[in-house]
């Protein structure tokens, strides 16, 4: 089964819902029948994506056991596009359930590291494209250095 196999639910209110739906704009990096990956508007470092399952799930734990590989799986290559898009020394993949949870939509973080980059711990700075030209290049550099599998 796939998330795709499920209903599709959106939840109004839900930003996340209303990216995956189209009516609210994203800077989109990737996508399939199940999973959707654009930048965070406000993200810890240029690159910052976020990672949502196109069905309105609120928690990891509300994502079932048959769909873990397939949405982890695209976690994954996400990740490695990330570093290699961006030339970045590594990158912080997180998911924070209901505490500091903004959206309550689950999101996977995948984050762009660099040494000496200053992130601590769970201290997150954010910061601000420069212009939607900007985030479009970071989001297009991301999208091509994705791996088709791993």
């Amino acid at each position: 089964m796939t998330l795709s196999a499920v209903t599709v639910i959106g939840v109004t209110g839900c930003v996340f819902c209303a990216i995956v739906a189209g009516s609210v704009p994203a800077f989109e990096v990737a996508d399939t029948d199940s999973v959707v990956a654009f930048l965070d508007t406000r993200p810890v470092f240029k690159g910052h994506v976020l990672v949502v399952p196109r069905q309105h799930l609120a928690t990891l734990a509300d994502l079932p056991a048959a769909l873990v590989p397939e949405y982890f799986g695209f976690v994954q290559r996400l990740s490695v596009a990330v570093e290699s898009g961006l030339g970045a020394g590594g990158t912080f993949v997180a998911i924070n359930n209901k505490v500091s949870q903004s959206v309550p939509h689950l999101h996977t973080h995948v984050v762009p590291r660099t040494k000496g980059d200053g992130l601590r711990g769970f201290f997150w700075p954010r910061t601000k494209y420069a212009s939607a030209s900007e985030a479009a290049d970071y989001a297009a550099r991301i999208a091509a250095a994705l791996p088709p599998s791993l």
